[in-house]
């Protein structure tokens, strides 16, 4: 299988040569910004402790905050986020909105998990990463096993780290969170 991040910088490399991209700004884009690693342990059910790894990939904030999804797959990896990141600032650059990209995600079969056992992992990824995410800097939004349910209990548990609502800083909640009527049916409609 092919590497997802390998794949995504021979597109950079197509589309610079194409465009004639200035060399500095290539050289910047070929890497994202920041990559964050988190061990995430979780009390299970069982009482036992299982620790998950996290990420969080924040590909350049030229025009604006990080934005994009979080995933729960046991098949997450580094090079994918950070290939979804860089796809994700590419997005939001070809139709001018003022964000970079961002992906996370966390290596979990999340449907094994009680939805007990997923809120208190959730919680704790955003205790891992509380100090590079906000309204004005990553905005996180559901992805692949992610739902507005989780997205509320990681604005919950980041307010309750800042000490102050912040209800920009995840995208995606249920409506009575604040999120937004059709967002379901947004992502699958481009």
């Amino acid at each position: 299988m092919q590497n997802p991040f390998e794949n995504a910088l021979k597109q950079l490399e197509k589309a610079a040569d194409i465009m004639n991209l200035d060399k500095n700004i290539h050289e910047i884009l070929k890497q994202p910004d920041r990559v964050l690693t988190v061990s995430v342990p979780v009390r299970m059910d069982s009482g036992e402790v299982e620790v998950f790894t996290g990420f969080r990939s924040q590909y350049n904030d030229a025009l604006g905050p990080y934005k994009g999804g979080i995933r729960y797959h046991e098949n997450v990896s580094i090079d994918e986020v950070k290939a979804l990141s860089f796809w994700m600032m590419i997005k939001c650059a070809t139709v001018n909105i003022a964000m970079g990209g961002g992906k996370g995600g966390i290596i979990v079969d999340s449907k094994k998990l009680s939805e007990s056992e997923l809120e208190r992992m959730s919680r704790e990824y955003v205790r891992k990463i509380w100090r590079e995410i906000g309204s004005d800097k990553d905005v996180p939004a559901p992805d692949m096993y992610t739902t507005p349910k989780i997205m509320g209990w990681m604005r919950d548990e980041y307010e309750k780290l800042v000490g102050h609502a912040d209800p920009g800083v995840i995208t995606g909640k249920a409506i009575p969170d604040g999120g937004s009527e059709g967002r379901e049916q947004a992502t699958a409609q481009g």
